[in-house]
């Protein structure tokens, strides 16, 4: 397939992403048999069906016993692998000229067909030993912060950055879409990367929002039947003031058995709707939502009461810890937003319900392009973690900008917060992978084509947390490319691969240096104001002065953060002679002439950073323009549009930050370049 003739996006026919029909060529062009019983083993049959029959291969579906061959894939249950595979697992075994992949569940089933989709070719052209795969995580979810109604500030997606809503149309009376092809095509692209669960609505519960509980529950099973048949189970975010606000009764307290018997009502009613329901998420006394310090009980108590509730239908809550004062007096340095989480929530360890999950955002403030690993992570061995990650790019470009995130969330997850030899963030996330959704209704799913690398790496690395980013990165631009269709294929691997490998880093480079963090607008979070949030009560702060720059967050000068972390990163972090480079203006207030690691002055980075950080975009921008034969028309003519903004809002990143650190350091560039 040439650049040509490949698929595009339409507003009918929305990019096929990383299941491009040439994916499916190995497959379909082979005979596939198909053993199992179920909805899943039904999807499983459509996808091969529809493969053969674009490719000329034969599709059949087998019952009882294997048969003879012929055949050259053979993808089929046996549920006595359970205790070995899980419900998702599957083998992989070539020999003898044919390829098998062994479920012991209809789920492992659909994930085992991805995965040969995944290897093309590979998977037929030599023999393997039997290769066992099964997620690290058992749980893969998206958090969608979706609006049924268009919010007057946020718009329908909160912080989302590719158009409208995948569920809801704008409007209380209209409700959920009632086209759900799209939806349907979403849930099969995030079948193929390994996700399996989304949460439909927004943390930040509005009134029309908090019905999908009660009287608009009917949108929500509608959702939930055609996100089935790929294996993904429908979450919802509730409010925790729910029994006042839908169930007319005086009071939310977790601890009221009127509230209890509400919530167990409730939820009785969603799962008669909804079987298979996975559960609720959960934004409590946090940046205005309501929750139990207003009946003075803890985290715990609340979390529980809808545990509680859950239990007996097989279902989990997530509580979000994203609790912290956000009326912070600017004058006050003894208040640290970094610390909230762990202050509020590690006395509790111990007093969650087994079917409770607090739900941890992977840094300590809110997904900074540079942030130390959450200390509460390795702090609450009795309580079942999961990892919450932005992949929808609020602090990293916006889906305007190339920022391919895997790479960061890989460092996150490889972290070991108890030290060498302990358990890694991925071992101690037992209770999964969360991210936040950056998809929308746009044909390209996430605005910026490229962004699509994100959403993919999300499942991905749910499944093997200790996989190589970039390895990911390189799978992601096979399949949604498939530059081996092209006249030359690696020149178009080669040059995706490059515009998207080190974009995290060059993003960092031109925006807030050494893990201070914010320096944007307020509000949207889009471009450049170093002094945005300076005085404001949102407690993120750099204190920038004449001499010097960042935050003291040691334990014998500052607020005493970094004595949330066990040793050895305690005391790495105490001493700006010791603490990372990428992360000193985090945890110290350093002078400007203060030398780095690197060598240079804080200072000199600076300004080098920034220079660094536009002409690789510059180089990105060439690049990606360099391949406009390859790839299909209007992908490449969308992402050379972003370019575009790319650079712009890099420059004035690059001139603001130069400018304001000069006027207060006094300190010239060292190599004599422009500074405004």
């Amino acid at each position: 397939m040439t650049a040509s003739t490949a698929s595009t996006a339409s507003a009918t026919a929305p990019d096929p992403a990383w299941l491009p029909p040439e994916a499916f060529r190995a497959l379909g062009s082979r005979r596939v048999l198909v053993h199992g019983d179920g909805l899943l083993a039904d999807t499983v049959h459509d996808e091969v069906a529809a493969a053969c029959a674009e490719f000329g291969g034969e599709a059949a579906r087998v019952d009882g016993p294997d048969p003879a061959p012929p055949y050259d894939l053979l993808l089929r249950t046996r549920p006595g692998h359970l205790d070995r595979l899980g419900e998702e697992g599957f083998f992989l075994e070539r020999a003898g000229g044919r390829t098998t992949v062994t479920a012991a569940a209809p789920h492992g089933l659909l994930h085992g067909l991805f995965h040969v989709v995944r290897l093309g070719r590979t998977a037929f052209d030599r023999d393997r030993q039997r290769q066992a795969h099964r997620p690290a995580l058992a749980l893969r979810m998206l958090n969608h912060w979706d609006n049924v109604c268009v919010h007057p500030v946020m718009g329908q997606v909160e912080r989302g950055y590719a158009g409208g809503s995948l569920f809801w149309r704008d409007g209380a009376a209209r409700g959920a879409r009632a086209d759900l092809d799209r939806v349907r095509a979403y849930g099969r692209l995030l079948a193929a990367s390994g996700i399996n669960a989304v949460a439909l609505n927004n943390v930040n519960v509005h009134a029309e929002e908090a019905r999908l509980l009660t009287d608009r529950l009917g949108e929500v099973t509608g959702l939930a039947e055609v996100l089935r048949p790929y294996g993904i189970r429908t979450h919802l975010s509730v409010t925790f003031a729910a029994p006042v606000v839908l169930g007319g009764l005086p009071t939310a307290d977790p601890l009221d058995p009127a509230v209890r018997a509400w919530w167990a009502e409730a939820t009785g009613r969603v799962y008669a709707a909804i079987p298979d329901f996975g559960g609720y998420v959960v934004k409590a006394d946090s940046e205005g939502q309501p929750g139990p310090f207003a009946y003075g009980r803890t985290h715990a108590d609340g979390a529980n009461l809808l545990a509680d509730a859950l239990a007996p239908h097989g279902g989990t809550v997530h509580w979000r810890a994203f609790v912290y004062d956000h009326r912070q007096d600017w004058r006050d340095r003894s208040t640290d937003r970094a610390r909230a989480a762990h202050d509020h929530f590690t006395p509790l360890d111990g007093a969650f319900r087994d079917n409770a999950v607090l739900q941890v955002k992977h840094g300590p403030m809110d997904f900074q392009v540079r942030e130390p690993v959450s200390p509460v992570i390795g702090a609450m061995p009795g309580t079942r973690i999961a990892v919450e990650i932005q992949a929808t790019q609020e602090y990293t470009g916006q889906q305007r900008h190339v920022c391919a995130l895997a790479p960061m969330w890989s460092e996150v997850l490889r972290f070991r917060p108890q030290g060498e030899g302990t358990p890694t963030v991925a071992e101690l996330a037992r209770g999964g992978l969360v991210a936040v959704s950056n998809a929308g209704d746009d044909p390209y799913w996430t605005g910026h084509p490229l962004a699509q690398a994100n959403l993919y790496a999300v499942g991905r690395l749910g499944w093997e947390p200790g996989a190589d980013p970039y390895r990911l990165l390189g799978e992601w631009i096979d399949l949604t490319f498939t530059p081996e269709h092209t006249p030359e294929p690696e020149r178009l691997r080669a040059g995706v691969y490059a515009v998207l490998k080190d974009s995290w880093r060059t993003y960092e480079k031109y925006t807030a240096p050494l893990g201070v963090g914010f320096m944007v607008q307020p509000g949207h979070h889009y471009g450049p104001s170093v002094d945005g949030y300076e005085y404001s009560p949102w407690g993120t702060y750099h204190f920038a002065d004449r001499d010097g720059v960042g935050v003291d967050r040691s334990r014998a000068t500052g607020t005493g953060y970094a004595a949330q972390y066990a040793e050895p990163w305690s005391e790495l972090y105490e001493s700006p002679d010791t603490c990372p480079d990428e992360l000193l203006l985090f945890f110290h207030h350093v002078s400007y002439d203060h030398v780095l690691h690197s060598g240079k002055t804080v200072i000199q980075h600076i300004y080098d950073t920034h220079f660094e950080g536009v002409e690789e975009v510059e180089e990105a921008r060439r690049v990606w323009a360099s391949l406009a034969d390859l790839v299909e028309p209007g992908r490449h003519a969308r992402v050379a549009e972003r370019y575009e903004e790319q650079l712009r809002s890099a420059r004035e990143w690059r001139d603001q930050v130069n400018s304001y650190f000069f006027r207060k350091s006094g300190v010239p560039d060292a190599h004599g370049r422009r500074i405004y």
